[in-house]
């Protein structure tokens, strides 16, 4: 994941705003959350996160059954009651220690809105697998927002966004090898240059059983890309492409190879994502 600014967008300060509440009851007079009955509150459906660790929540319901709940968590109406907006794991932590109420903020929010504060709360405290952070920005995405837009509001490059919504193309269960820790957004994204689904299931069950290495997987996928090819004759390197070939490698230090013979052939220049083609155009180009 690419490296985060130094604030997180504009920070659940700035999400979580404090307009008029659309009922008398939304909070107290003195803006201090209310305790609310934990049977009237429900997940939110667009909730980034989709996995809890059984162990850890076990280990919070009995603080919570000590200390009470120290944090309260987020909420904003709906029909029936009150539905999620931050602090899942402590209402289920909650519900899970026996507690009849929880103490709860009650914010006036739209649900695309609530999404957006759900997910900065969850980047903001690293709590999301790269495929739970795919799911939401693709729900993002298809409220209307661009990927420039998302990026901005979690403070993210557009560019890690878009390798984040490329692990979606990936079929389910390796996606869920990312979820469970199998595998990590690196080996992710060296499947996705397999164009072939038997190659590329044959590179992530070699992966995940030998424990391969990010750069193993890589270098095992560049080899393994594009369409299967019939077997060739093998031709010499020409020599004297040699230190063009060196030449151009360290210039713009990425793997470079020349196919074929000084009088004919082809270049060819690798990259691992739009910034590294941007940088490696902007050498070629000399811009």
């Amino acid at each position: 994941m690419a490296p985060r600014r130094n604030a997180l967008g504009k920070g659940l300060g700035a999400l979580i705003t404090e307009p008029p509440p659309s009922h008398a009851d939304s909070v107290d007079t003195a803006g201090r959350p209310l305790e609310i009955d934990v049977n009237q509150i429900v997940p939110n459906p667009q909730q980034p996160r989709r996995h809890f660790d059984e162990e850890r929540l076990a280990t919070l319901a009995e603080s919570i059954r000590t200390q009470g709940v120290i944090e309260p968590i987020v909420v904003r109406r709906v029909a029936d009651g009150y539905e999620l907006i931050v602090g899942e794991r402590r209402w289920r932590a909650s519900l899970a220690a026996g507690l009849r109420t929880v103490p709860a903020l009650v914010k006036d929010l739209a649900p695309r809105h609530s999404l957006e504060v759900a997910l900065v709360e969850n980047v903001q405290r690293q709590d999301l697998n790269p495929i739970e952070l795919a799911h939401a920005f693709k729900t993002l995405a298809e409220g209307g927002l661009t990927q420039d837009s998302i990026g901005e509001r979690v403070s993210l490059d557009r560019s890690t966004i878009s390798n984040h919504l490329r692990l979606l193309e990936l079929p389910r269960e390796f996606q869920e090898d990312v979820e469970r820790g199998r595998l990590t957004m690196g080996h992710a994204k060296a499947l996705l240059q397999v164009s072939s689904p038997e190659r590329r299931r044959h590179l992530r069950d070699r992966a995940v059983q030998r424990g391969l290495s990010v750069r193993e997987t890589e270098e095992l996928a560049r080899s393994w890309s594009g369409p299967a090819r019939a077997k060739r004759a093998r031709v010499e390197p020409d020599a004297s492409v040699a230190p063009i070939a060196d030449a151009l490698r360290d210039r713009l230090k990425t793997r470079v190879r020349i196919r074929g013979r000084a009088s004919r052939g082809r270049i060819e220049i690798e990259f691992h994502s739009a910034e590294d083609l941007d940088r490696i155009g902007r050498l070629l180009l000399g811009g």
